[in-house]
């Protein structure tokens, strides 16, 4: 259903034979995903665009650019551990075999030009260039399996926010070569990488002799949580700043340093839903 919250009533309805997983929504768009199918609608009238076919799709995952205009889409493959990227302004379809295992998480910056996605190991983050499909960078979010809840990027694309059961979020720096892109960075963003202590970038004497995991990059910043609570993760208006909202009603806002890293700090908390003992 189309609620219309100005004038308080539903102005349209969608119907389909099996149970709707995810619903994403754009000014000029409306993308509902099911099981193993993709459905591309006008808003204006509700029209019928294109239709996508996937593999099972339990989490109903699926993301769409926002900027007006051109509209990207990412949605799983018809394999495991594939990314499909449709590029509807020029036509084109993109195949991105992402990961070895089934995929459970990914993200896409505002323009589309960005991809990050994570498999059901959860020990790696992989981003893209959706317009060519080139793996741009990875980082490791740790050594162990964990099942990732959130991916987001900041407005600038320069970092990348992940949360997941272990009850860490972790903000990881991005090298992405803007000018290729065309993705607006600040100055001096890149010279921040180099000075992080927690890059792994003083470990590159011995990529290629200790195994991948040595030479990986890690977080630049953490904050703890709950382990095995969901949360969810996104940037703040303020500069470095990350919010963060658990299943348990509560948020957090906090604010990380971008040139020593580190443990995060805490801004504000509040918990918006009552335990049981006050009742």
């Amino acid at each position: 259903m189309i609620w219309d919250d100005h004038q308080s009533r539903c102005i349209g309805e969608l119907s389909f034979r099996s149970e709707v997983k995810s619903v994403r929504l754009r000014r000029d768009r409306i993308v509902v995903v099911l099981a193993q199918k993709i459905f591309v609608y006008n808003f204006s009238d509700l029209k019928l665009l294109h239709q996508i076919e996937t593999v099972a799709n339990p989490k109903g995952l699926c993301e769409v650019s926002q900027v007006s205009g051109s509209m990207v889409l990412v949605c799983p493959g018809l394999q495991k551990g594939q990314v499909r990227v449709e590029h509807y302004a020029s036509k084109r379809t993109k195949f991105i075999m992402a990961h070895d295992s089934r995929i459970v998480c990914f993200a896409l910056t505002n323009d589309g030009r960005l991809l990050a996605t994570s498999s059901s190991k959860g020990t790696l983050v992989r981003i893209y260039n959706t317009l060519d499909g080139s793996l741009v960078q990875e980082v490791r979010r740790g050594a162990d399996r964990a099942e990732i809840y959130s991916l987001a990027f900041s407005p600038t694309a320069q970092w990348l926010a992940v949360s997941s059961d272990k009850g860490t979020v972790h903000v990881f720096n991005l090298k992405v070569d803007s000018a290729a892109l065309g993705v607006d960075r600040p100055r001096g963003a890149s010279e921040s990488h180099a000075t992080s202590p927690s890059a792994g970038s003083h470990l590159s004497f011995i990529r290629g002799v200790l195994p991948k995991y040595f030479s990986s990059e890690w977080s630049v910043a953490q904050f703890r949580l709950q382990e095995g609570l969901q949360h969810i993760v996104a940037f703040g208006h303020q500069k470095n700043t990350v919010v963060i909202l658990g299943m348990d009603g509560c948020f957090y806002r906090c604010q990380y340093d971008a040139a020593t890293g580190g443990e995060m700090t805490l801004l504000e908390h509040h918990s918006f839903l009552k335990s049981e003992e006050n009742f």
